[in-house]
């Protein structure tokens, strides 16, 4: 059985450069010809000239907040998407809100390669509990599962109890999930006094994989590795394994051009500095070009000892921006300001994401407009209503013991990440 997914994973870097780039300017052709709303992003730039890095990074990037402001006015794709190429796909909508096509092919987020190197094989029977509603994870990684030849049980956001009881009855040999929900339900599992010595292997996502949490796994005969994807590009980047160990950072995955750049710029990093992750793929029906996922990280320059040669990034090192993921949901300043404008009565709101017990913790501390509106018209509970309505998340909801600072911090990420 062989430890690599394909040819991809051992060729030579200058041979994967060269052919990421021989064909570049075709496909921006291509995709400027189907895509209007790129062909705007684009305008006045020949892009038949676009055939290596140097000149890829001469393009403007793409933001998500250009993007939602196309799709707000030319709905749903904002033109960045050949919807001729759509029928019989699904569709799903991101927090933001930002909507996505399922393009057409097999393993459209290019979850397969990174199952493969976290162990996942034909035959496997795969517990996925990533949501299948609205947003794409479920069908991300149940897609790319199905591609090795993998049993999926969609389990989806069932109840923990549910979970459970499904994980024993299929005999799921394997999971996936954030890193918080799996530790939740093997803890579950354990007040049932319920054993799963089937489960072997996970795959997580959507969350931070602390130390402690894997060596917690391991402890239980379950070998995890994480990948990190996003909705709008499937899998970027995934873990890779030596001698049964886990290696640093994370393995950037196939027919991606990845740049790490100076935040909120185009411009390259210098060597071994942090900066924004920009990633084009050239997908015919949904292509992105330089697209700013406003995740922050670092290259790793020395090859992999697993024998994978493409570049390798020190994995999520936080946010460009102050948007961050929540219990795998991602929580943007966007709707905070929004929920102070639904409560007048609240003047300023800062979200505070913590950790406790293992487990994300929001907390939304609240400077009412006035000394009145505390002890008049600001209702706590209806606040948290609101917050959970917005994010999708429940959460706390306080008043803050002094006045917020003006320093325009919206969403407070307190999370230690090196756990």
């Amino acid at each position: 059985m062989s430890e690599y997914f394909d040819e991809l994973d051992t060729q030579e870097p200058r041979i994967r450069e060269r052919g990421q780039f021989a064909k570049l300017s075709a496909h921006l052709k291509q995709a400027i010809a189907n895509c209007p709303g790129l062909a705007k992003h684009l305008d006045g730039i020949d892009v038949s000239q676009i055939n290596d890095l140097e000149s890829l990074q001469a393009l403007p990037v793409l933001r998500k907040s250009a993007l939602m402001e196309a799709q707000s006015q030319f709905p749903p794709f904002g033109g960045f998407v050949n919807e001729q190429a759509l029928d019989g796909c699904r569709v799903f909508m991101s927090p933001g809100p930002v909507w996505e096509p399922q393009v057409g092919m097999v393993d459209p987020w290019q979850a397969a390669r990174a199952l493969h190197a976290a162990g996942f094989r034909a035959g496997n029977r795969v517990h996925n509990t990533f949501s299948y509603h609205v947003t794409p994870g479920g069908f991300m990684l149940d897609e790319g599962a199905r591609a090795l030849g993998c049993s999926v049980f969609p389990s989806g956001t069932s109840s923990t109890d549910q979970q459970v009881e499904t994980l024993k009855a299929f005999g799921a040999n394997a999971f996936v999930g954030t890193p918080d929900y799996l530790k939740t339900v093997l803890a579950r599992a354990a007040e049932q006094s319920v054993t799963l010595p089937e489960l072997q292997r996970a795959m997580v996502s959507g969350g931070p994989l602390f130390p402690s949490m894997r060596e917690e796994f391991s402890a239980q005969g379950i070998h995890v590795q994480q990948c990190y994807a996003t909705a709008d590009l499937g899998v970027i980047a995934y873990e890779s394994c030596h001698d049964g160990q886990i290696q640093p950072g994370m393995v950037i995955n196939e027919h991606l051009i990845l740049e790490i750049v100076k935040t909120g710029t185009g411009d390259p990093v210098a060597p071994g500095e942090v900066g924004e992750i920009v990633v084009t793929r050239l997908h015919p029906d949904y292509p992105l070009v330089r697209f700013a996922t406003g995740d922050m990280s670092a290259y790793i320059d020395e090859p992999s000892p697993c024998g994978r040669t493409a570049r390798r990034i020190k994995g999520w090192m936080g946010r460009a921006d102050q948007r961050t993921k929540v219990r795998g949901m991602f929580v943007d300043p966007v709707q905070i300001q929004s929920l102070v404008k639904t409560h007048t009565e609240i003047g300023a709101a800062r979200l505070v994401i913590t950790r406790n017990n293992d487990k994300d913790v929001m907390t939304l501390k609240i400077n009412p407009v006035g000394a009145e509106a505390a002890s008049s018209t600001l209702n706590c509970e209806e606040v948290a209503s609101t917050l959970k309505k917005l994010t999708g998340l429940s959460g706390k909801v306080e008043l803050a013991q002094a006045a917020l600072p003006a320093d325009g911090v919206v969403v407070d990420d307190q999370r230690e990440l090196s756990g």
